[in-house]
């Protein structure tokens, strides 16, 4: 089957490792429309680490995110996300989505996106539904109004409000100029945010989703992944360290397996979105639990 160019129609759509995944409770995570927080409180410690323990999860996607839809089995789909890199696959990060959660479209080239820099946004779409929408959702622009921005939906036209998106022309996503402190104080806003693995949205990040969504957001494109955010970008020695930069943690006191990422927050300080059952938090590095395993520091801002 030749891949098609899809978007995503539900607010956050989880990408599952494979079909057989999703257990009982996580039906109300694979509808369309998803209801996202409801399976959140359903989610349990013990279930939530579950999806890491049992690799269940893979990644998220957000409203209208684009990918390759390479098979369909079923109600299933089988995915290339191509906005997320990942040396899982050259093309984009692969998983299954359910299919009800995904459109086909035509591929069109747009001049301007509108992208949610608030934590959440609503979005109307055709003066009706309403699109709980997360930070980072990135919308082609149809026309500025007044108070709003008119924006092209995978569910039809829709309005966002103007001070909760920053619209970038579609030429200069590539010559990003936010700073490291910039970063930082985005990262910020999200202090609290319970920790979930897979997490890319304001519902709840993984270490590396909340550092991809941080640059992601501010123009630059990041590996997906903490093994793979660890060895792209610049190396920057300890003693060179700045706000933004990225700290990486690897087992074996730093010798193994790339398992962590934190953000420099100046001050001897790290933010991070640390591990099921704690929240986005901003720690000395000095007596954290994973001193002893910093294995690299890059820079991916300029």
């Amino acid at each position: 089957m030749d891949a098609k160019r899809y978007v995503v129609t539900v607010s956050v759509a989880t990408v599952w490792t494979s079909t057989e995944s999703p257990r009982s409770l996580d039906k109300v995570a694979l509808e369309a429309p998803v209801d996202i927080e409801e399976w959140l409180y359903r989610l349990t410690y013990e279930k939530r680490l579950a999806l890491c323990n049992e690799n269940l999860v893979q990644t998220q996607l957000l409203f209208g995110e684009k990918v390759e839809v390479i098979k369909q089995e079923g109600d299933w789909c089988y995915v290339l996300i191509p906005s997320q890199p990942s040396k899982k696959n050259d093309a984009g990060y692969p998983g299954w989505v359910p299919a009800s959660q995904l459109k086909s479209v035509e591929v069109q080239k747009q001049d301007s996106y509108a992208q949610v820099v608030a934590k959440k946004t609503l979005l109307v779409i055709n003066n009706q539904t309403e699109l709980m929408l997360s930070y980072r959702t990135t919308l082609p622009v149809l026309q500025h109004l007044n108070e709003h921005v008119e924006v092209e939906t995978p569910l039809g036209k829709g309005l966002l409000l103007t001070k909760d998106v920053n619209v970038v022309q579609a030429d200069t996503e590539q010559h990003p100029t936010k700073s490291g402190e910039h970063l930082v104080l985005e990262g910020k806003r999200f202090l609290d945010l319970p920790y979930l693995w897979g997490g890319m949205s304001s519902y709840g990040f993984d270490c590396s989703g909340f550092t991809y969504s941080l640059h992601k957001t501010n123009g630059y494109t990041i590996p997906r992944d903490a093994s793979d955010q660890a060895i792209s970008g610049k190396g920057v020695a300890y003693e060179e360290m700045k706000p933004g930069d990225l700290l990486f943690f690897a087992y074996e006191q730093g010798k193994g397996f790339v398992h962590h990422v934190a953000m420099y927050y100046g001050n001897g300080q790290i933010i991070h979105s640390p591990k099921t059952g704690k929240t986005v938090e901003v720690i000395p590095i000095k007596g954290m639990e994973y001193e002893d395993e910093i294995c690299a520091i890059r820079r991916y801002w300029t």
